[in-house]
């Protein structure tokens, strides 16, 4: 499944890998070796995210559906 949650990509030395967050998700992130794995990996991360919501009965945000904005 492709979801509207916005996903940033950034490398981080630290952990030698591509980091994907999905910040309207909390906790939600993953990471890879490539960009397109990492997103890839972020995409089963809201899924499992999302169905971890579900059975708690736990809210889910509404995607925004925009570029975030941070101050």
């Amino acid at each position: 499944m492709t979801s509207w949650y916005e996903v940033i990509i950034y490398w981080s030395a630290e952990d030698a890998a591509f980091v994907a967050e999905v910040p309207e998700l909390a906790g939600c992130m993953a990471h890879g070796g490539t960009r397109a794995e990492a997103l890839r990996n972020a995409e089963e991360a809201i899924d499992l995210w999302l169905d971890t919501a579900k059975e708690f009965g736990d809210p889910i945000p509404e995607p925004k559906g925009r570029r975030l904005m941070f101050a």
